[in-house]
């Protein structure tokens, strides 16, 4: 099946979200959509490693990619964050990739929940937002930040990329 690749990253150090940038260009292709920094503020989760002020961007690629690669692009990003971290270990950016197709919003974790399927190599997938109705909509356990307006309409915008990238294949 064929998808369109996303990636959710958040960091407090707005220059690294060009440098990661940079990385996944180099791995995954050009950036055919980038959101605006947003303020993170859903939640103080990664407060404690990354420190505050944490800023949240969503980018996609262009053209589309087998949904089955998933796993291996989450150890990726994994790499790219371990890259990217502080002396100390701690990470200064957080990387999460996904996809969408025209039925939902897919993202790779690597923490397992009851409602998380395992795919490989210690990487869970878990469907966050689904189409219907013209538009995504939530699950109980979507996170409270996928459930903004501000990130739907994201969502809603890289499908309408996906849809129109799907009918020139």
């Amino acid at each position: 099946m064929r998808v369109k690749l996303i990636v959710g990253m958040l960091s407090p150090v707005e220059e690294l979200f060009a440098e990661a940038e940079k990385v996944l260009g180099q791995r995954f292709g050009a950036v055919d959509f980038s959101s605006k920094l947003i303020p993170f503020t859903h939640t103080k989760y990664y407060d404690k490693e990354m420190g505050q002020g944490i800023l949240r961007k969503f980018i996609s690629f262009k053209g589309l990619i087998d949904a089955g690669g998933i796993a291996e692009i989450k150890t990726f990003t994994c790499g790219v964050e371990k890259q990217f971290s502080s002396p100390t270990g701690a990470r200064r950016i957080n990387l999460d990739p996904g996809y969408v197709s025209g039925a939902k919003l897919v993202l790779a974790t690597t923490k397992n929940y009851d409602h998380r399927v395992y795919l490989k190599d210690g990487i869970y997938a878990e469907v966050i937002l689904h189409f219907r109705n013209g538009s995504f909509q939530v699950w109980p356990w979507t996170y409270p930040d996928y459930r903004s307006k501000e990130y739907i309409e994201i969502f809603n915008k890289i499908r309408t990329l996906f849809l129109e990238e799907q009918v020139r294949i």
